[in-house]
């Protein structure tokens, strides 16, 4: 039988995945993209093993399904067009970091195993070599060909599978591994191998090209991070439903049936750039800067295209003439969500878009089925005709293209700018706004520059990292920024670059915040995982979680909201060897603390308090100690590495640390959160600015919002002097004011403007928006205790 498989995703115990991946939304979602055959991923966690065991049973050979009542509450979501049972594979991603040769190798791998014992026997070798537990896709110090021996040694139908091949940083090819052949990667185990995952960023053509690739069967898999990504890519077979014929399958051919691919140019690393610098390069544009930015002189990230283009010994018109004999059948896709936002002029995952989805795949069938196969008369019967139009287009491959380069997204569009328009007399379609979008190059073409590109997401786009600071988009009636006012929704509006909000008191600083990240998840399609937001307490975390599961029902809970201690502490303690600290690393205190100060320096309570006072502004500041507290400060760090301690300020200090020494450590956390939101920026220190910068350099999609006349810290290390900072950092950062006074009366407003000095170029002019006739009174109290008792009475 001829079926689709996706087997490589993630469970919710991976970092930076949806919580919504479990079996039941994984087997939902497979259905309805019309997967047969899907991966569990992740099956060396504890907790997601334990989960693997308790709903799964047996079915064919080394494959799985759900317990019976969980597969019938599945089946009763599904529409009738798309029921059926789906088969689990036992599969997990692992992430090696290791020295070979005086260089850094960082792979990762797929690991696929038939049967729970197999399972269980690479866990228990597993965790003794690193944490199984800390993530899903755990991250081992282990060399890639001891991997191998571990997976063969496991069980003889137990495989390993390189993954994305030619991913920049993490992978067995990319331009960063040090390896320029499979061989390479796995030494004398590398006969083992015999299929590799081509990534999102590269399609079998490419691959035609390198030679020595030619004894792999190539492979394509989502890498879900979310339930509704499943089958962006996926792999055919013409075999029994079988772990074991799916393997002979690769191994040999015999019903291997070629790939389902995105078009290469969407994928985040197809192009060499330099994504804070809005420059995306072809290779032999690289070539010609040597390599770096002509912007700012940096090292340029070299993209997938670019290394293929080393390895290459065929050039494109020789593979394409020529593939080897390993090669299948190819199709590139547009998911459906995709091309339905295009055509009503929304994003993908906006209601609109989902309502007329479910429509489709009620009617018509599953998502890869109407995309490759059902009749176009069906389609514009069913939907439009411009949908019928879409899908045509894509099957013959007349898309144009925006490549994606650096982390950032490529896109890819079906119509030409103002076509949509023409074609519907000016009318709305789906009854949403037409937005003004940069129209295509020509279809077909790739067009590439290193000057500077459009970057807002449009109907069209899928979100990418900015390429150029664009002004407030106008705005809209519509989506979540409808129910802001006109300073908001031009702050919130603003979605990709650097971005001031200067909002003064009672303005709505928190609503803007959150509706701006609403708008990103519901309007413009990014992942909601991707969205960070930071503030500085846990009750103003909970105030912005509030809010956000208000305006964002179904993807809220996937937001990741931190305090900056909180978020320090996540990065330690995914990357705390980085930062010397042993895994089972504790904060301590601070009667822990004084308690050890006093023990080992023999120092009194108020002494060890005072040397506590010193170390946390030394840590949140950059200025040096002063000398006479050099030493009593280093031998409070040692009395903490000795215990395996932290301080409340390490957890961002070291975390800081371990961002500015390790670049492949700073690029993963970019990847994950890419588009970050500070609130009250007034309040930030030294070292949390710091942070945010490595988060989220020059350029980069950081929104910060505060007050600088607010600022109350500065005995903490606070400085507002941040504003000034961040504009001097990012001159080209958009800078919106929001001066509406929701919260006061208009005497309150005039009296407080005319105590508090407006902060070194910021405009103190408040709209008021409610007003009374009382007069102020001034009290002159003789001391600060009759002023206290005078407020008390």
């Amino acid at each position: 039988m001829r079926f689709l498989a996706d087997l490589h995703v993630h469970s919710k115990h991976s970092r930076a995945t949806s919580r919504d991946l479990d079996l039941e939304n994984l087997a939902y979602w497979a259905r309805r993209k019309g997967l047969a055959v899907v991966a569990t991923g992740d099956f060396t966690h504890p907790v997601w093993l334990a989960e693997l065991k308790r709903k799964l049973v047996p079915a064919e050979p080394g494959l799985f399904r759900l317990q019976a009542e969980i597969e019938e509450a599945v089946t009763a979501r599904l529409p009738p067009a798309c029921q059926g049972s789906v088969r689990f594979m036992l599969e997990v991603e692992i992430s090696t970091i290791y020295k070979k040769g005086e260089l850094t190798r960082k792979i990762h791998h797929l690991i696929y195993a038939p049967d729970f014992d197999a399972a269980d026997r690479l866990v228990a070798r597993l965790s003794r070599i690193g944490n199984l537990a800390s993530d899903g896709r755990p991250i081992l110090g282990l060399d890639s060909r001891h991997l191998l021996e571990i997976v063969l040694e496991a069980s003889p139908g137990a495989y390993l599978v390189p993954a994305h091949i030619w991913t920049p940083w993490f992978a067995a090819l990319g331009s960063r591994s040090g390896f320029d052949s499979i061989g390479d990667c796995y030494g004398d185990l590398a006969d083992h191998i015999f299929a590799v995952e081509t990534g999102l960023s590269s399609d079998p053509a490419m691959n035609w090209r390198v030679s020595s690739l030619d004894r792999f069967r190539l492979v394509s898999n989502s890498d879900a991070h979310s339930p509704g990504k499943l089958g962006r890519e996926a792999t055919a077979f013409d075999t029994d439903l079988d772990y074991f014929a799916i393997r002979r399958a690769l191994e040999t051919g015999a019903g291997y049936g070629g790939t389902v691919e995105f078009f290469p140019d969407e994928g985040k690393y197809h192009l060499d750039g330099h994504r804070k610098c809005g420059v995306r390069l072809t290779p032999e544009e690289t070539r010609s800067h040597a390599g770096r930015c002509p912007a700012c002189g940096q090292p340029l990230t070299v993209g997938v295209l670019h290394r293929v283009d080393a390895l290459a010994d065929r050039s494109e018109s020789e593979a394409a003439a020529a593939p080897p004999a390993t090669a299948g059948p190819v199709s590139s896709l547009v998911p459906l969500p995709e091309m339905l936002g295009e055509v009503a002029g929304c994003g993908p995952a906006t209601q609109t878009v989902q309502r007329r989805s479910d429509r489709l795949v009620a009617g018509l069938g599953a998502e890869l089925e109407i995309l490759q196969a059902v009749p176009l008369e069906d389609i514009a019967r069913a939907e439009s005709d411009l949908l019928a139009e879409a899908i045509a287009r894509l099957r013959a491959g007349r898309v144009s293209r925006q490549p994606g380069y650096d982390g950032a997204y490529g896109v890819i569009r079906l119509f030409a700018d103002g076509e949509l328009r023409r074609r519907t007399g000016g009318g709305l379609l789906f009854d949403l706004p037409q937005p003004g979008v940069e129209g295509p190059a020509a279809a077909g073409s790739r067009p590439v520059s290193s000057a500077p590109a459009a970057s807002l997401p449009t109907a069209t786009s899928r979100p990418r990292a900015p390429e150029t600071i664009e002004p407030p988009v106008e705005p809209t009636e519509r989506g979540v920024l409808a129910a802001l006012d006109a300073d908001q929704r031009a702050a919130a509006g603003i979605v990709h670059g650097p971005l001031l909000i200067a909002a003064g008191p009672g303005s709505g600083k928190t609503r803007t915040l959150t509706h701006r990240i609403a708008h990103l998840v519901a309007d413009c399609g990014v992942d909601a995982a991707s969205c960070l937001a930071i503030t500085f307490t846990q009750r103003a975390a909970l105030e912005l979680r509030t809010r956000l599961a208000a305006l964002l029902p179904a993807g809220a809970a996937a937001v990741p909201v931190h305090t900056f201690h909180s978020l320090g502490l996540a990065i330690l303690r995914e990357h705390g060897a980085a930062a010397g600290l042993h895994r089972d690393f504790r904060i301590a205190d601070d009667a822990e603390r004084t308690a050890a100060l006093s023990e080992d320096l023999k120092l009194s309570t108020r002494k060890a308090q005072a040397l506590l006072r010193a170390a946390a502004l030394a840590k949140r500041t950059p200025e040096a100690p002063a000398a006479d507290l050099v030493e009593p400060l280093a031998a409070y760090q040692r009395i903490l590495a000795v215990r395996n301690w932290v301080d409340f300020d390490d957890l961002v200090a070291l975390a800081t640390e371990v961002l500015a020494s390790d670049p492949g450590i700073a690029a993963l956390c970019r990847d994950r959160w890419r588009w970050v939101c500070v609130d009250e920026f007034q309040d930030v220190d030294a070292q949390q600015y710091r942070l945010l910068r490595l988060l989220a350099p020059p350029g980069g999609n950081l929104c910060v919002i505060g007050d600088a006349n607010q600022a109350i810290y500065g005995f903490r290390g606070a400085d507002a002097g941040c504003f000034q900072r961040f504009r001097a950092d990012d001159p080209g950062a958009a800078v919106v004011g929001l001066r509406r006074n929701y919260r006061s009366t208009g005497n309150i407003v005039t009296a407080a403007a005319q105590v508090i000095a407006p902060a070194a170029g910021e405009d103190e002019t408040a709209q008021v928006l409610r007003d009374n006739h009382e007069r102020s009174t001034l009290h002159v109290a003789p001391s600060e205790r009759a002023e206290a008792e005078y407020v008390v009475q």
